[in-house]
């Protein structure tokens, strides 16, 4: 996860704390657009990870490849 989804994730679950807070003290507007809030942060922090969960198993997929195509001329 880069910077900018680690800053997301403690800023969504920050706001999420916070809305629940609000919540409980009965300030619903404030709990609902906190909250909301929250939840986009969060979204934010969960597509950093899956995109950058797929770009190391593409790596991986590339570097697998080409250590077959290497041992595959060595094997000539």
């Amino acid at each position: 996860m880069s910077g900018i989804g680690r800053w997301s994730l403690g800023i969504g679950v920050g706001l999420l704390v916070g809305a629940v807070l609000c919540a409980v003290l009965n300030l619903v507007p404030v709990a609902v657009i906190t909250g909301l809030l929250g939840l986009v942060a969060l979204g934010v922090a969960g597509y950093d990870a899956i995109y950058n969960w797929l770009d190391r198993a593409d790596s991986r997929r590339r570097e697998a490849r080409a250590r077959r195509e290497r041992e595959g001329l060595q094997g000539r």
